[in-house]
């Protein structure tokens, strides 16, 4: 019995040992070095640091400010496509086809733009809530930038096909493919954000 007591503490200690190297891995992590960390969670985790490490000193080694930044840097990349989109109407030989295509886009990058910016508000307004209160909020937020990806996706729909095929097509793709991936990635990391928060909440008792 003792002995089985002595390999209990032993255990008990090394877990604890264990959770303190983890804690201080984390916390001998330099600004950058923490985003790279966390973009490995991401689909796209090259964009992912290219986008945010210019921020590292205002993140602060903080996944909110992280993911509030993540989402902000996407924002601001689907508002600078929206605009792009909107002038490709304008070009000189622009097929009908093409024409209808790009309207639609227009149309699914304003929902995109609208929908990042109530995530970025959500979840700048979030303080300190916790519990229930915390996970009304991130489950506004994503499904917010889940539908934005859907968007974004619906826009590239538009121009699939053979028949598509031409500068129009090349030209807004490149674009919305690339807010698309700036979008998976915060999306990656508001997930992550709300799956650590939601795993430190204590479990109530029945």
């Amino acid at each position: 019995m003792a002995r089985l007591g002595f390999f209990v503490l032993v255990f008990s200690f090394v877990f604890y040992m264990a959770g303190i190297a983890a804690s201080a891995s984390t916390t001998t992590l330099t600004p950058r070095e923490y985003i790279v960390a966390s973009c490995k969670a991401t689909r796209y985790p090259a964009l992912c640091v290219e986008c945010l490490s210019g921020y590292a000193n205002a993140i602060r080694k903080n996944e909110q400010h992280l993911a509030q930044t993540a989402l902000s840097v996407s924002l601001s990349r689907a508002q600078s496509a929206a605009a792009y989109v909107a002038k490709m109407t304008h070009v000189r030989g622009i097929k009908p086809r093409e024409r209808q295509a790009v309207k639609d886009c227009i149309e699914n990058m304003g929902d995109t733009v609208d929908r990042l910016s109530q995530s970025v508000k959500e979840l700048s307004h979030m303080g300190r809530a916790g519990g229930e209160g915390f996970m009304l909020h991130m489950s506004n937020v994503q499904t917010w930038v889940s539908a934005a990806l859907t968007d974004e996706n619906t826009c590239l729909d538009g121009f699939g096909g053979r028949v598509m095929d031409g500068n129009i097509k090349v030209a807004v793709r490149r674009r919305v493919v690339h807010v698309a991936q700036v979008t998976s990635n915060a999306l990656a990391l508001v997930n992550r954000f709300a799956a650590r928060h939601r795993a430190a909440i204590p479990t109530e008792k029945p």
